[in-house]
């Protein structure tokens, strides 16, 4: 049973649709919300393909044009982009209006998105903790919600029928729904999140830089760990890029605390010490089962990943 928007909440814009966006309005389609979608994408080429594939009621040219008569804008672009997007549309806000976004960083969307939003809106950031390697609008699928959680991160001061009507957005598209300082949020994204991408696309670069590893071995020899790496490494650059500039002090702060770790299992590795390789590995092996156990994932193989059919194995 799907949870309703408010009557009043009858017009969404989506701005950037891209896997996110485009599976936003999927998901709205899909819980049969009474609301009117308009998409608006910089891109000429991917607001054609969103007419093509249906995703929106209405497809905006211009970006005041998408929020005029919005009562909820959506961010759907990289992070890099809010302060900008966020001066070109105030003018165009209607009172009452709820800006949000779906960025990866909370504390850098407020301090853009914030100076530049009308006094007769309210600013209501959200983070979607869901997501695939793949980008643009044909990308995105109705459940990439489902069973996911959604930060919330309301400045302090912010209109708490605004928050509850966000809220209830995002429960209403599947997700698990938790207000969090954005603070609090970029430090633990960074953990769970931000570091292990960038550990991804470390690992990645160094296997390709290794001269005396060929790229038909790499691709012929990939164990499951490797093609994990490859899988988020293959994510999008321009999103990853802002986000790491973005949160730069969470970010570092665990990259030092990773640095120090990495070297102690170094330490250990070098002198024969395997009882306390044993401890880790016993110690990490027990959150992978209680990320099951929180239904974030399943025990099946590759990581409970289908394996892909012989049509799609062909198309790739």
């Amino acid at each position: 049973m799907s949870v309703s928007l408010p009557s009043d909440f009858n017009r969404i814009a989506i701005i950037g649709v891209g896997l996110i966006g485009g599976s936003i309005a999927r998901a709205v389609r899909t819980a049969a919300l009474p609301t009117h979608i308009v998409a608006y994408d910089a891109s000429d080429a991917v607001r054609a393909r969103v007419r093509a594939l249906g995703l929106a009621d209405t497809v905006a040219e211009t970006l005041p044009e998408a929020v005029s008569d919005a009562d909820l804008v959506i961010l759907c672009t990289p992070v890099g982009t809010f302060e900008a997007i966020a001066r070109a549309m105030a003018p165009h806000l209607k009172p009452g209006a709820i800006v949000s976004d779906v960025g990866s960083t909370k504390g850098s969307a407020i301090a853009a998105m914030a100076p530049h939003c009308p006094a007769h809106c309210h600013l209501v950031p959200a983070h979607p903790v869901a997501g695939t390697e793949n980008s643009g609008p044909d990308a995105g699928f109705a459940t990439l919600f489902k069973g996911r959680w959604c930060i919330v991160t309301p400045p302090e001061g912010t209109d708490k029928t605004a928050v509850a009507r966000v809220c209830a957005f995002w429960t209403a598209l599947g997700s698990n729904v938790e207000v969090m300082d954005a603070q609090h949020h970029d430090r633990v994204l960074a953990v769970t999140s931000h570091i292990p991408h960038l550990i991804a696309y470390t690992i990645v670069g160094t296997a390709s830089d290794l001269e005396q590893v060929t790229e038909s071995e790499v691709i012929k020899f990939s164990a499951g760990g490797f093609r994990d790496f490859t899988r988020i490494a293959a994510s999008d650059p321009t999103m990853w890029r802002d986000v790491f500039l973005n949160n730069r002090e969470a970010v570092l702060e665990i990259l030092q605390r990773f640095n120090e770790d990495l070297t102690a299992l170094q330490r250990a590795i070098r002198w024969g010490d395997g009882d306390t390789l044993f401890n880790l590995f016993s110690r990490t092996r027990h959150i992978r089962r209680t990320i099951i156990d929180a239904g974030q994932d399943t025990p099946r193989p590759d990581f409970g990943r289908e394996p892909a059919t012989p049509s799609e194995a062909e198309t790739k």
